[in-house]
């Protein structure tokens, strides 16, 4: 295991002690145990491997050894047999927001609470609201968390989603009865989170198809198995279902399937206006019924066809949500959308110096592997302790050492020195002007108090905003999808003083954030803002994140104009110094 995992486990394993009743000093010990981990910038391989861990205050003999396990083998005896006594049920209730374990030993001790469904009981009883430490305001959270969650279940991630269809694509790619595929619906749309995955196969033989789909590996559950259509459920919970359609009328169900909804009613209003009818099956003149699975008078060898048909521009699928996509593409006034390969670096980015996983000489040297011009780091402000966060002192050597770094030559790409600055409550920054006047450019993040209402966190982050020293505001919203809603707030009064302060939002790319979210973007950028896309990385492989990011870009009908990140170095140079 690396350090984060490892830290992940001692956090786990004294919630579960807390949970147990434990001694309370053994409890601070593992959590000590893992902020101090968590903390530390040495490579922990070479730490153990000097024998010097057990040194490090706030690691004793006992954690020392199982750190050590944990670090070679992956694996702790302890841990599995504290796993095996605490009920699963108990467990499940940490993804309820404000539930640790010691709140959640108290419902099981005073209320018998030993699951989801027990503690929805109580909680709609009142009983939660008259235990000492809750109250009514944490009974009405635990209910929201709670439906919350099973309407996450129901739920996937585009990024995980996109995983699993990239497992399962080539298998349908390699079959000989194959013509065509594609993945359909929400996930070839890029919305942040995923249903279910549509398959869409163009062939004449969809036996073998339907056979190879319902037999492949990671099968939990066949629901369906049927000549033209199957669905199953696969290992984890996601619902696959795959549809098998003549050649000639692929790019028809390819559209319709596609979606969205909203979108393909546009589409059939526009045809009806021309006299024709579109469905899956095909377009043809709207008095002709469809007669089982002929195609209409009207071929489409892709899907431009079909748009071309109708006299419109061709919509790409980001776009096809019904938001006026079918009106700008009937005066072909549809924007040429970023492309990844647009992108030329990227600004949110930690290492070891803060929770990163990764040092400032490895991050520039993976952007440098990945052609990219400029690569910004960014890591916490000393008010975010439970990430390392930077004090002064830290921070005036972090910046000292990137430009050491640039001067040496060693890599292509330019570093510029910046921090992720906590917004504190009111708007005041965590760091003073003479510290700022220090930096290329500054994030401003609001990382705790997330649920002041609406005017307070409206005039907290306007405040960040009209700083002079602020360059971008990271993840506006503060939300992690599917697991914490976003914050209360007017984003579009915060967009108008972004605008009228010169400062950017940043599209902060993590797939569990995407925020801010695309349905704001068009507005945004209307009114002259630029956007930042981010990855806000911890470790190398999260630069991949800038997928999902142009993804969302997309969605928000963004240019590689509208895109700092897309312009080149000298361009970004001029513009973080005014």
């Amino acid at each position: 295991m690396d350090k984060k995992d490892i830290v992940e486990v001692l956090e786990r394993i004294g919630t579960m002690m807390e949970i147990k009743g434990e001694n309370p000093f053994k409890v601070r010990a593992y959590f000590s145990g893992a902020r101090t981990l968590q903390t530390m910038e040495e490579d922990l391989g070479g730490v153990i491997e000097e024998g010097r861990l057990g040194d490090i205050q706030g690691i004793g003999k006992a954690l020392t050894e199982k750190i050590e396990t944990l670090h070679s083998t992956g694996e702790l005896e302890f841990y599995d047999k504290l796993v095996a006594s605490v009920p699963s049920g108990l467990m499940d209730l940490l993804d309820i927001p404000g539930l640790g374990g010691k709140k959640i030993k108290v419902l099981h001790e005073q209320l018998e609470v030993d699951s989801i469904e027990s503690l929805t009981r109580v909680c709609l009883d009142g009983k939660v609201a008259q235990l000492k430490g809750f109250g009514e305001k944490t009974q009405e959270k635990i209910l929201s968390g709670i439906k919350n969650r099973e309407a996450y279940a129901a739920r996937h991630l585009w990024w995980k989603a996109r995983e699993v269809a990239d497992r399962i694509l080539p298998g349908l790619e390699d079959l000989p009865q194959v013509e065509r595929v594609e993945a359909a619906g929400s996930l070839r749309r890029g919305m942040e989170t995923v249903g279910d995955l549509d398959f869409l196969v163009a062939s004449s033989e969809p036996g073998p198809i339907m056979d190879w789909f319902t037999s492949m590996e990671g099968i939990a559950e066949v629901t369906a198995h049927g000549d033209t259509k199957s669905s199953v459920r696969l290992e984890g919970g996601m619902q696959a279902d795959l549809r098998v359609v003549p050649s000639e009328q692929f790019f028809f169900a390819l559209h319709h399937f596609t979606g969205s909804k909203d979108h393909n009613v546009r589409m059939r209003q526009k045809a009806l206006s021309m006299g024709l009818s579109l469905s899956e099956w095909g377009l043809r003149p709207e008095g002709e019924k469809a007669s089982g699975r002929k195609a209409g008078p009207i071929e489409a060898q892709s899907e431009q066809d079909i748009f071309r048909a109708l006299g419109l521009q061709y919509v790409p699928p980001a776009l096809r949500e019904g938001m006026g996509e079918v009106e700008a593409a009937e005066r072909n006034e549809l924007p040429e959308l970023l492309e990844l390969s647009d992108l030329k670096g990227c600004f949110h980015n930690h290492t070891t110096a803060s929770d990163g996983r990764n040092t400032l000489e490895e991050m520039a040297g993976e952007a440098d592997r990945r052609g990219w011009e400029y690569l910004g780091i960014s890591d916490h402000s000393k008010a975010s302790f439970q990430a390392n966060g930077l004090d002064e002192e830290r921070l005036a050597s972090q910046v000292e050492a990137i430009h050491e770094l640039n001067q040496s030559g060693r890599f292509r790409v330019h570093l510029f020195a910046g921090c992720e600055v906590d917004v504190l409550s009111g708007g005041k920054l965590d760091f003073e002007d003479e510290v700022l006047d220090t930096l290329d450019y500054v994030v401003a993040s609001v990382h705790a108090g997330l649920t002041q209402d609406e005017e307070t966190m409206t005039a907290r982050f306007i405040k960040a905003i009209e700083h002079p020293k602020v360059t971008m505001v990271g993840h506006l919203s503060g939300r992690l999808l599917l697991r914490r809603e976003a914050s209360k707030m007017d984003v579009n009064r915060i967009i108008d003083a972004a605008v009228t302060h010169g400062t950017l939002l940043e599209l902060n790319a993590n797939p569990m954030r995407l925020d801010l979210d695309w349905r704001h973007w068009k507005r945004a950028a209307e009114k002259g803002m630029l956007c930042c896309i981010n990855p806000d990385a911890h470790a190398l492989h999260h630069f991949d994140y800038q997928l999902a990011g142009v993804n969302t870009a997309r969605k928000g009908w963004l240019t590689a104009d509208q895109v700092l990140n897309a312009k080149p170095l000298a361009e970004v140079k001029d513009f973080l110094s005014r």
